[in-house]
C-alpha cells in the first residue's frame, strides 16, 4: 500500500509546492510517522488522506521554518500554475484534504516530468525508478550496477537539472504528446528490458524490475486511455512477462520458448494483455509496441 501511495502523493505534492526535493523528504517522513502511528492506533479508514495530510502539514512547518526557502518555492509554484492556467492551490494544512483516491491523478504529470527530453537518457530512466516506481536509491543503483553514491549523485543532478531548468510539472499539450510520449514509453520498457534479461548477475530475470516496469505500464494505461500506444505496452509487458515462471529451469538456465512448459504461463495475465492488443491495434496504424504485442499474442498461443 505504501508503495502504490508514494507515487500518488510524491505527485500531489511536487505539484502543491513545486520541489521534488521536499515532496520527497515529507512523503517518507509521514510514511514513517504512519508506521509508528498505525500498529498502536489502527489504520485509518482512508490512509491515502492521512498520509497526504500528514505530509502537507510536514512541508508547511519546514516553509515556515525557512522563510527564503518559502519565498523561492512560491515563486517556482507561481510560475507553474500560471504556464498551466490554473488557479493557486488550496492552503495545503486544510482538515477538509480528500483522499486520494479523489484527488486528480498528477503522477501522469510527474511521469512527463522525470522523462523531460532536458534530462539525460540515464538521468531519466534513474528518476522514474526512484519517484514513480518507490525504489530506493540503493536498489535504483543495483539495477544500474553502480555504486550507491553515484547514482545517488545522478539522481541528484536530475533534480537540479529540473529545478534549475525550470521544467514544467505538467502533461504536455495535445500537439506535444505525439512527441513526449515516446520517451515516457521508453523509460518503462527500459526497466522493462533490464528485469526480463538483466544485464549481469546471476540471475537471467530481475523480476522485480519487470513487475514495477508492469506496475508503471498500468498507471500510463490508466492515465492515457485514449492513446493506444500505452495499451500496445502494457500488452506486450503483460505478455511477456506472462512466461517468467517458465523461461528458466532448475539451475537458473534459460528455457527456449518452445521448449517451455506452457503450463505455467500466467493464463489470466495472457488474456488480459490480448484484449489490449486489441485496442492498441483498433483505430489507426498500428505503433511499435501494438505491433511487438501482437506478435508476442501469437506466441502465447496454447
Amino acid at each position: 500500500m505504501f508503495r502504490e501511495e508514494r507515487g500518488l502523493l510524491l505527485a500531489s505534492l511536487t505539484r502543491r509546492f513545486g520541489d521534488l526535493d521536499l515532496a520527497e523528504e515529507v512523503t517518507s517522513e509521514a510514511i514513517e510517522a504512519a508506521l509508528r502511528h498505525w500498529p498502536a492506533e489502527g489504520v485509518p479508514a482512508r490512509p491515502g488522506a492521512w498520509l497526504l495530510t500528514t505530509a502537507r502539514r510536514k512541508a508547511v512547518d519546514r516553509l515556515r521554518r525557512d522563510q527564503a526557502y518559502a519565498a523561492r518555492l512560491a515563486v517556482l509554484q507561481a510560475d507553474a500554475e500560471r504556464a498551466e492556467g490554473v488557479a493557486p492551490a488550496a492552503d495545503a494544512g486544510s482538515a477538509s484534504d480528500p483522499g486520494l483516491g479523489e484527488l486528480p491523478d498528477e503522477r501522469l504529470q510527474l511521469f512527463f516530468t522525470c522523462t523531460h527530453p532536458a534530462l539525460a537518457a540515464e538521468d531519466r530512466t534513474a528518476l522514474t525508478l526512484r519517484c514513480l516506481a518507490g525504489l530506493t536509491t540503493p536498489e535504483v543503483a543495483r539495477a544500474f550496477l553502480v555504486p550507491t553514491a553515484t547514482m545517488a549523485q545522478r539522481i541528484v543532478r536530475a533534480k537540479k537539472k529540473i529545478r534549475e531548468a525550470r521544467i514544467p510539472f505538467r502533461v504536455p499539450g495535445p500537439d506535444e504528446l505525439p512527441e513526449r510520449l515516446p520517451g515516457v514509453l521508453q523509460v518503462v520498457y527500459s526497466v522493462f528490458t533490464e528485469g526480463y534479461a538483466a544485464s549481469s548477475g546471476p540471475r537471467l530475470q530481475r523480476l522485480d524490475l519487470a513487475g514495477e516496469a508492469v506496475r508503471l505500464a498500468r498507471i500510463l494505461c490508466r492515465l492515457l486511455p485514449a492513446e493506444r500506444e500505452t495499451a500496445g505496452l502494457l500488452a506486450l509487458l503483460l505478455l511477456v512477462h506472462a512466461r517468467r515462471d517458465a523461461r528458466t529451469g532448475p539451475e537458473g538456465e534459460p528455457v527456449l520458448l518452445e521448449e517451455q512448459d506452457r503450463g505455467r504461463w500466467d493464463r489470466a495475465m495472457i488474456e488480459e494483455g490480448r484484449d489490449l492488443v486489441v485496442r492498441a491495434l483498433t483505430g489507426g496504424p498500428a505503433g511499435p509496441y501494438g505491433v511487438q504485442a501482437a506478435i508476442a499474442a501469437l506466441h502465447d498461443e496454447a
